[in-house]
This record gives C-alpha cells, structure tokens and sequence, in this order.
C-alpha cells in the first residue's frame, strides 16, 4: 500500500476512536437481593445446660461391728436385696462364750443381792430389841445395795454381749442393690477399723448433680430482678436430661437444692434434681447433660441460624437500617434451638436482619430486599 494510503486510513480512524473514547460510562451494577428477617418478641423458655453425674438416691457401707472371721457370704452380689436381710456370718463362738461368762456373773450376782436381801430383813427384825447394833445394819444394808448394783451392772454387759453377738449376722440396713463383696470367707474384720464388707445403692429415684458458675448466678438474678426473666419456686423447675449417646431420658427431673454458698477453689454453686429410675437406666456415676428450664423470658428473641456469623470476637448479624443500607451488628446469643439462635442482647423489636443472601452483601453498601414468595396452593382434585 501506498505510503499516503496508509496515512488516509489511520486519518479517517482517528474521529471514530475519539467518539468512542468520550462515550459515557457502563452504569453501576444494581444492589444485590436479599432476604430479611424481622425480629420480634415472644415468650421463651430459658434453657441452661450443665454437665453432671447420677448419684443414688440413698447409699449404705455395710461394715463390721465386731471381731472375728468371716464365715460365708450370704447374698448374691449385683442382686436386689430388702432391709434385714442377712449378708454375712461372722464367726459367733467366741463371742457367745463371752456371753455365757456373763450370764453366768449375773447369775452369780444375782445369789449374792438375795442373801444381802435376807440379811437386811433379818437384822431389821433384830435392830428394835438392839440385838444387833445399828452400824451392823447399815452394813448389811450396804452390802445389799453393792449387791444390787453389780446385778445392774451384769445386766448392762449381758445385753451389749447380746447385741455382739447379734452383729456376728452381718444384715443389710436398707432396701437396694447390693453391690460386689470386698471380704472373703476367712478374711479378718475389726470393728474398730470399720471393715467395709460391701455397699448397697436404692436407684428407683437418682439424684444428678451438676454446679453452675457464680457469674451465670449472678446474671439470672440480675435477669428476675429487671423483669426480662420469670422463675418458678426451686421444686417447679423442671430438668431434662442428655445422655451419654445424645440421646433424651424419658422421665423430667426437678430441683430439689441449691447451695447456698459457693466452692471457693471453682467458684461454683451446687445444685441437684432428683429423677424417677423405674426402669434402672441411669447408674451411679454415669455421665449427663443436663438441661434446666430455669423460667421463662416474657420478651424473648430468637433469629435464624444461617443469618448469624460466628466470630472469634462473638457473633454478629447484618442488620438492614435507613436507606435499606446493611450494616454489622454485634449480639450475644443464647442457646441454639431447631435452627434459631436465642438473642439475649444486641436486636430490637422490629430489626430486619439478613437471612439469605450474605455473601453478596458488603457492609455500608445497600441492599434489595426480596418479595417473600406465596405459599404454594394445593393441587385440585
């Protein structure tokens, strides 16, 4: 191509490329569409979870109260037993020997009071006539009342030699199951060291213990007394229990105490709910979770799960305020319940939040609020 050519094309460009240049920009892009979520109040439980571990309603330590040797074991272990029942034998010879030497005292007491007895009757027929002096009857009466006294006292040993030997039956003190033998037959006890022989439980009805920290006490007392919280009597607040395998126990449990002073080394108060076991599921020691329904908030807020972000600082929902402009707004939140957050601080009444559409939203910028979507009608017959 000619060189002029070149030079009457790229001249004939130059205008077109210019009008395109000094054109109007692309407009913005239009708000996103988001869905909103309106805060509004409605009575609430308020649930407080805690863990905690079943004791036995009653517990006995069946011990030795006297020395000897354990003849037999009585009962089966792992199995019910009743109040009285015979557990152990104790050796009882030596036991009943001694009971025989103090029959036998008493006995020989009791010949000794009878013949002071007919001495005094006799010297007081003698004292009128002075056949005999006073001081021998003062004597003699004296010597009956020694007499008297040491058959009391045989008496005394005779029943604690009874009650010994009674021990050597070893009886369970109350209803339960008892549990695994920790003496053999052979083996030793002694009363003054209070040998343990074994232990008997009543799990018809357990206790849960648990223990809340003194802050969370302090901010449900704050709650009553503002108002935002109403509280059952201590015996009306009912408690479900979670177990080991996430699932629920049946029966609900209620308070039956709550300490009135804290543990100095958790700064912790105690409490207990006491639960029906008909069916013996929960044991001893086993591991729960406790739910307690500690009353009811008149004024309660709840918000979607999928419209709060949790953060290491807290959590925080996007709040759509004048202008439909989304702004970050920190709350503090309760318990998760069916896919809803209890809001205890940070909403108002009447706040929309974001529920759909978050990542689209930036903070500061404004938003769409979408149309809610009608219900489908039921197909006709």
């Amino acid at each position: 191509m000619p060189r002029m050519n070149r030079f009457a094309l790229l001249a004939s460009a130059l205008p077109l490329f210019v009008a395109g240049c000094g054109g109007e920009a692309p407009p913005a892009p239009p708000p996103p569409e988001v869905s909103v979520f309106t805060v509004a109040q409605r009575p609430i439980d308020n649930i407080v979870e805690l863990p905690g571990r079943v004791q036995a309603v009653r517990t006995a330590e069946v011990r030795a109260r006297v020395d000897g040797i354990v003849q037999a074991r009585l009962y089966e272990e792992g199995s019910d037993v009743g109040a009285g029942k015979a557990l152990f034998q104790i050796d009882p010879r030596e036991l009943r020997a001694s009971l025989n030497a103090v029959q036998a005292t008493l006995q020989r007491n009791q010949a000794t009071a009878a013949n002071a007895q007919q001495d005094v009757a006799r010297y007081q027929s003698l004292l009128p006539s002075q056949a005999i002096s006073k001081q021998e009857y003062d004597s003699a009466v004296a010597r009956l009342r020694t007499a008297q006294a040491d058959v009391s006292q045989a008496r005394a040993q005779l029943d604690s030699a009874r009650l010994s030997l009674g021990y050597t039956t070893v009886t369970a003190p109350i209803s339960g199951r008892v549990g695994r033998a920790q003496v053999t037959e052979g083996a030793l006890v002694s009363a003054a060291g209070g040998t343990l022989l074994t232990t008997i439980e009543q799990i018809d009805r357990v206790y849960v213990n648990f223990s809340q920290s003194s802050s969370d006490i302090l901010a449900i007392r704050r709650d009553i007394a503002a108002g935002k919280l109403k509280m059952p009597p201590l015996g009306g607040v009912e408690v479900q229990l979670i177990l080991e395998d996430g699932s629920a126990y049946g029966p609900v449990g209620r308070l039956d105490f709550l300490d009135l002073a804290l543990d100095e080394s958790t700064g912790t108060a105690a409490l207990r709910a006491e639960f029906p076991n008909p069916a013996r599921e929960l044991l001893p020691g086993q591991f729960v979770r406790a739910r307690i329904r500690a009353g009811e908030r008149p004024d309660g807020m709840m918000v979607p799960q999928r419209a709060v972000k949790m953060t290491p600082q807290g959590a925080t929902v996007m709040v759509v305020g004048p202008k439909n402009v989304a702004v970050v707004r920190p709350i503090k939140v309760g318990e998760l319940r069916g896919g809803m957050w209890v809001v205890l601080e940070g909403l108002k009444p009447g706040e929309r939040i974001i529920s759909e559409g978050l990542q689209k939203v930036m903070p500061g910028q404004p938003v769409s609020i979408a149309k809610p979507q009608a219900a489908a009608k039921p197909a006709g017959r």
